[in-house]
């Protein structure tokens, strides 16, 4: 069962046991919170300015909140890798190698973990209310693949990487990953399916899921985006986390790790980028060169928040987000199971009411996030912990 902790926030899933706590970083927390922010309603409140303002910013902004239909990038594609991205961060704050321990002490990290990721995809099916209908569950009828169930398993295996293997050995995996699965989009054919191919009905994910992934795919669809093939690059967004972790808890100065961070999230960009030439950015078949241009904007965006937060000790500011980041996990889980919109009209569908009907969509919002974020603050000040 997931965990009550009273202690410091552990910052959802990706916290590790009481016996180890890696350096705490405010910057994690509060990234992780930002990231959670737009799912939780944020994305909602440029589609209302612009209702309020008419001012067409407003409107390109609010495009950048929904997710490309296919090849492209928006803000909105980051949000999912960059959380699989941060719990790599924390992986690697304080990375274990447990090969040249004895089983009895590795037997407590390997439950953990396992424990961890049926966990996940069991809240991931949750959230899908993958069986449609209710329980009892028509096992063909379920949707099996989740967002949870993918942090699950990138984090698991990343972990089992990193408590296996060499730094050096961590980076040739990763490199593996990256070529291999290019590898196959660009030159492995398969029956039905000629090489090359990367359409939404025709590509060797859908192949794989069509034949493989038990149960249903998102809205029927020839390819899940959270299907089995497309996991595997996931990793690679864990463990570029990992090697990130590393970077911070090294002997340099803060400016330098920032510095670090921001130079090798341009590179990875520019590779992103340079290589969609050949192997479209594409979210939904997670793409090798996906994975570039959202490491590389993980990576800026922890240096940004990191220089603010923990350099420049702007802590003020990124609380809102913090008291998110801490309690990730729950939160976005009851995103699917309340209805916040109920409850936020419940409390302040008076008070929107009153106002002119160009503010009602902009007050809306606000209420939307108000409720969960006041639930938020009061686990946050009696620190209630939920971690997985």
């Amino acid at each position: 069962m997931p965990e009550l902790s009273k202690e410091a926030p552990p910052g959802s899933l990706d916290s590790e046991s009481n016996r180890t706590k890696p350096p705490r970083l405010m910057s994690l927390d509060a990234l992780r919170g930002f990231d959670m922010f737009w799912i939780l309603g944020g994305e909602k409140l440029f589609a209302a300015l612009f209702a309020l303002t008419a001012w067409s910013g407003w409107m390109a902004a609010d495009a950048q909140m929904k997710h490309t239909q296919w090849h492209g990038f928006t803000f909105y594609d980051l949000i999912f890798p960059l959380f699989i991205f941060l719990s790599g961060v924390a992986l690697g704050l304080s990375p274990k190698r447990l090969d040249h321990l004895p089983m009895s002490q590795r037997m407590p990290k390997y439950r953990h973990a396992v424990k961890r990721l049926l966990l996940l995809l069991a809240f991931g099916v949750l959230y899908n209310h993958g069986w449609g209908t209710g329980i009892p569950a028509d096992p063909e009828s379920v949707r099996y693949a989740s967002v949870l169930g993918r942090i699950a398993f990138a984090w698991f295996f990343a972990a089992i990487i990193v408590w296996h293997t060499s730094l050096r050995t961590q980076i040739i995996i990763a490199l593996g990953i990256l070529l291999g699965y290019a590898a196959m989009h660009l030159w492995l054919p398969l029956p039905g399916v000629p090489a090359g191919s990367l359409g939404a009905d025709v590509s060797i994910n859908a192949w794989v899921d069509q034949h493989l992934l038990p149960g249903i795919s998102y809205q029927n669809r020839p390819v899940d985006p959270e299907g089995i093939l497309s996991t595997l690059p996931a990793i690679v967004n864990a463990l570029a986390g990992v090697f990130t972790g590393h970077l911070i808890v090294s002997p340099r100065s803060g400016w330098q790790k920032a510095g670090i961070m921001a130079g090798a999230g341009a590179l990875s960009l520019l590779l992103g980028w340079g290589t969609d030439i050949v192997l479209p950015v594409n979210k939904e078949l997670w793409t090798s060169s996906f994975v570039l241009v959202t490491v590389g904007w993980s990576l800026l965006l922890l240096s940004l928040f990191y220089v603010l937060v923990d350099l420049l000790q702007f802590r003020r500011l990124a609380m809102p987000f913090v008291v998110i980041g801490c309690n990730a996990i729950i939160i976005y889980l009851a995103s699917s199971l309340v209805n916040w919109d109920y409850v936020s009209l419940s409390v302040f569908g008076g008070i929107v009411s009153t106002v002119t009907p160009s503010w009602q969509p902009l007050l809306a919002v606000i209420a939307f996030l108000a409720v969960q974020w006041a639930l938020l603050v009061w686990m946050y000040r009696r620190n209630i912990f939920i971690k997985v």
